[in-house]
């Protein structure tokens, strides 16, 4: 393998999605929209979960982090792109292309753990209530959060070290959006057999071994429901377990599908279309699938609502009285 200073290439091009002038102000406005309604969303969800007594369960812990790993890596990847379409210029620097890969790898593995641990909290909390105060106590969360972001970042760290050791000595177009690590890989001059030994190894352990216990959990979870006798109860239950299968099934689908498979088979616009997905829109749909579908924090957020528009009238009917 070259060293890193072997690599020729100083800076990447990113070549995006087209180069027709119209179709990238439409993207652009596109864009821009779902980027504002995730960084509100999930900002909100976390002000919500974090200033309301009422969710103060280990539920809510786990889905207030999930907001905050939306937001950032998420962050990690939009607003640049947003700046290649205003400004025309797609150059990301190596330094740039270096971080850029490393913060999305690091919070979307982290991604993957958080859910697995969100599977194993409705587990304990609908297979085990009795011991549920215990063994999901706040020190048990707060290392399942703790281990989800170290486990992300050394995995991410890895992938990054050893993509970058390659040499990038030919072309520096990026047929991608954003360097993720199977452009990166089709476009290296060096051997990346190691490479993609690593990213099924790594990817493939966090992602399937995830995957495994979110459906042992969940079948579990399902055994436990059907035995509940009051359909009123398992209602209840089904809706606290829902919106996380839904964040799952979207969350899984896409990356299974982008990481699980030799380079070989990277087939770019189809590529580019998946990553959007997981990288764009599903950090947006997962304020919307937790609030729509959880009662609880609707019901919050609704009284919360309530309470600002009885201030906004007093403030109003204050304010008549002293003109």
């Amino acid at each position: 393998m070259a060293k890193w200073n072997k690599t020729s290439v100083t800076e990447f091009v990113l070549l995006g999605f087209t180069d027709h002038q119209e179709i990238k102000a439409v993207l652009f406005v596109l864009f821009l929209a779902i980027y504002l309604v995730t960084l509100v969303g999930n900002i909100g969800i976390i002000i919500l979960i974090w200033i309301s007594p009422c969710l103060r369960s280990p539920m809510y812990f786990f889905l207030s982090n999930l907001a905050f790993l939306d937001l950032c890596y998420s962050s990690a990847i939009t607003p640049k792109m947003l700046l290649n379409f205003l400004t025309g210029k797609k150059t990301i620097s190596l330094a740039g292309c270096i971080a850029q890969m490393y913060l999305f790898a690091s919070f979307a593995d982290a991604e993957c753990l958080l859910l697995a641990a969100m599977a194993y909290d409705r587990y304990m909390a609908i297979c085990n209530p009795l011991l549920y105060p215990v063994l999901m106590s706040h020190r048990v969360c707060f290392w399942l959060v703790a281990g989800s972001y170290l486990m992300g970042g050394v995995s991410s760290l890895m992938h990054t070290y050893f993509t970058f050791r390659l040499s990038f000595c030919g072309t520096n177009v990026i047929n991608h959006f954003f360097c993720d690590i199977p452009p990166l890989l089709a476009l290296s001059c060096s051997n990346t057999h190691i490479n993609e030994i690593l990213l099924f190894a790594l990817c493939g352990f966090i992602q399937m071994s995830t995957f495994l216990l979110i459906v042992i959990s969940y079948t579990f979870i399902l055994c436990t429901i059907l035995r509940i006798h009051s359909i009123e109860g398992r209602q209840k239950a089904f809706s606290t377990c829902t919106s996380h299968l839904t964040a799952v099934a979207l969350y899984y689908g896409t990356l299974l599908f982008t990481y699980l498979r030799p380079t070989s088979s990277y087939i770019p616009n189809t590529d580019k279309i998946i990553s959007v997905f997981y990288t764009v829109v599903f950090p947006m749909l997962n304020p919307l699938i937790y609030t729509l579908r959880n009662e609880e924090v609707k019901d919050t957020f609704n009284k919360l609502l309530q309470r600002k528009l009885i201030v906004l009238r007093r403030i109003g009917r204050f304010s008549q009285c002293l003109h």
